[in-house]
């Protein structure tokens, strides 16, 4: 496989992390996954924005170029044979000494990364998956506003035990905040719907402000929906007429079954997807295309 190494492309082998990488040793890096549609990263300048504002938040000198990203991701698909492609885009703080810095990080480490997109059902986004309720408490932010840095071990210990608990295939994992609040998934932000009102845990909760959820709350304000972010229970999810996770690579899947930590399951809605996530997938899917 060909990957991205600061601005060139290089086999996999060939491409060396010093083990001073502050990414390594203190997990001081960040990064962003999206896919392209039509060969096109969708919402890139949305992605990088938030890559540039976190690098400076952490002291990584690192502006990203919206043109020469794209034309290296070109050029990244192309050696790897791929007219679509999952991307990951990875900026680490560079080497530096053993021990905690008080200055900037002023060369980093850039990588790009490719692989083929997932195969998507449309029978997911009809039928939907289930979502489970999960004991691991979701971490605080790093600072005030969640960064998407590299340490996932908050995500990975979540990711173990949806796997331990037994979990329907393709299920995603829900966790709580320390008070109780819902937040998000493991790799997805959380949506639901009562009333016909549409509902999303504030970013206040510790969540990280997803690209993909933010475009989804755009999309539902300007189908005259009414939105609201805030602090929801277990309970309410629970109540809900319609429930849905957002990320980049599965756009919008529906919820159709919950399940909490003793095991006990619930059906949403019909079972099925429903009108307000059916619609608001399809305008998503429209934006993706212009």
């Amino acid at each position: 496989m060909n990957i991205g190494w600061n601005g060139s492309i290089k086999r996999q082998e060939e491409a060396v992390i010093s083990v001073y990488d502050h990414g390594f040793l203190y997990g001081m890096g960040l990064f962003e996954t999206f896919r392209t549609y039509g060969g096109r990263p969708y919402l890139l300048e949305r992605h990088l924005r938030r890559l540039a504002e976190g690098c400076r938040t952490i002291g990584i000198h690192y502006e990203p170029d919206d043109r020469q990203i794209r034309a290296w991701l070109s050029e990244l698909m192309a050696a790897n044979g791929l007219s679509e492609a999952y991307v990951r885009l990875t900026v680490t703080a560079g080497e530096g000494i053993v021990g905690l810095p008080s200055g900037d990080y002023e060369a980093p480490n850039v990588l790009l990364l490719v692989k083929p997109l997932p195969a998507a059902s449309p029978e997911l986004y009809r039928s939907g998956r289930e979502l489970a309720q999960l004991a691991t408490r979701r971490n605080t932010p790093e600072g005030e506003i969640r960064l998407k840095s590299l340490h996932y071990m908050n995500n990975i210990l979540a990711k173990r035990e949806l796997t331990a608990a037994g979990a329907a295939p393709g299920a995603e994992g829900l966790m709580l905040t320390r008070e109780g609040w819902l937040s998000e998934g493991i790799v997805s932000n959380l949506f639901f719907a009562r009333g016909g009102r549409v509902h999303t845990p504030s970013i206040s909760t510790g969540i990280l402000p997803g690209i993909t959820r933010m475009r989804v709350l755009e999309l539902a304000a300007q189908e005259g929906m009414e939105t609201e972010e805030g602090h929801y229970t277990w309970e309410q999810l629970e109540r809900a007429d319609e429930i849905w996770v957002t990320n980049s690579v599965q756009e919008l899947v529906p919820v159709t079954t919950l399940r909490n930590t003793e095991g006990s399951i619930r059906i949403v809605g019909t079972g099925q997807a429903g009108p307000i996530a059916e619609r608001l997938l399809s305008l998503y899917r429209e934006d993706t295309n212009r």
